[in-house]
């Protein structure tokens, strides 16, 4: 999942923007806080998120999502990842550029028909 953090007072008009782009009528979770504004090719599919704070950047970052998270994280540590911070159901990490992103639990529709299988 690709998703685009924006600030609170820039949230409602990003949110409007990418549902343009794709085509799509956005559809709002229940609090607010994210929106599915499309699908991309592959399956992968393009999100909004409200930050919390409107003196956040926006930004664009990963959701990897996975049925073990515990083990996609040390995988990608493996890799050269570094753990920035792990909440209750998921992990925030960043890249050897130190790039944000998220490994989360499975979550979506349809994620045994996109998943990639590692050895």
């Amino acid at each position: 999942m690709v998703l685009i953090d924006a600030p609170p007072d820039t949230h409602d008009a990003t949110r409007a923007f990418w549902g343009g782009v794709t085509g799509a009528t956005p559809d709002v979770g229940p609090d607010g806080t994210y929106a599915n504004v499309g699908t991309l090719g592959g399956g992968v599919k393009l999100e909004t998120q409200r930050l919390a704070d409107p003196g956040d950047t926006a930004r664009i970052h990963l959701d990897v999502e996975t049925d073990d998270v515990a083990a996609e994280v040390a995988r990608l540590v493996g890799l050269g990842a570094t753990v920035e911070e792990e909440r209750e159901t998921y992990t925030i990490l960043r890249d050897p550029a130190g790039l944000v992103f998220c490994v989360v639990p499975v979550w979506t529709d349809g994620f045994a028909d996109h998943a990639v299988v590692h050895p």
